[in-house]
């Protein structure tokens, strides 16, 4: 069975510069070829600020935006969250739909592709890799910096990967196989 992987674009705003950097990373891990990887933008599901009146882990959801991201998450035996560093944090998009839901992303592991400026969004992964820990996630160690992205987009807006970004990509995806096929047992059905 093909393991699957949700490349998730965590920005919403307009004018973002995460879509390009999220499609080089999709194009890249399927042709990495350890994983199936969709591309999946948070901005398609439009979620309100957590508007559900039940606990996420009854999974009692109410509002068809839920049911949706829902299913979504439910689809993938791993994930790599493209997410930008708003104030040395990740985007309140990350967090909401983080919060929407909890069964669906317990055990199983993530990944970052983070972007900004000098810092390559370094601060809002290690903010993403703690919130991800209470959801039962494994984030990975390895991930990808990439330092003010806008520089290395062509007139096309597609991303122009470096060989650090490759290598770094290469590197996070091969923990997450490992991981992924590890944390299959445990999502299993007793």
């Amino acid at each position: 069975m093909d393991l699957k992987l949700q490349t998730i674009i965590c920005s919403t705003r307009p004018g973002r510069v995460g879509p390009p950097v999220a499609e080089w990373f999709h194009g890249f891990a399927n042709e990495d070829g350890s994983f199936v990887s969709t591309l999946i933008d948070i901005a398609d599901f439009n979620l309100p600020v957590y508007d559900e009146p039940n606990h996420p882990r009854m999974q009692k959801y109410e509002h068809e935006h839920t049911k949706a991201w829902s299913k979504s998450v439910s689809e993938a035996d791993a994930y790599v969250f493209v997410l930008p560093e708003y104030n040395y944090c990740p985007p309140a998009s990350f967090t909401n739909a983080l919060d929407y839901v909890y069964n669906e992303w317990n055990y199983k592991p993530c990944g970052f592709v983070s972007y900004g400026g000098v810092s390559g969004g370094l601060r809002s992964a290690q903010l993403a890799k703690q919130l991800v820990t209470s959801l039962k996630m494994m984030p990975m160690m390895e991930g990808v910096m990439v330092q003010m992205p806008w520089n290395s987009l062509d007139d096309n807006r597609n991303f122009q990967a470096s060989e650090h970004h490759e290598n770094s990509a290469t590197a996070m995806l091969a923990e997450l196989v490992k991981w992924a096929r590890a944390l299959q047992s445990i999502r299993a059905p007793s």
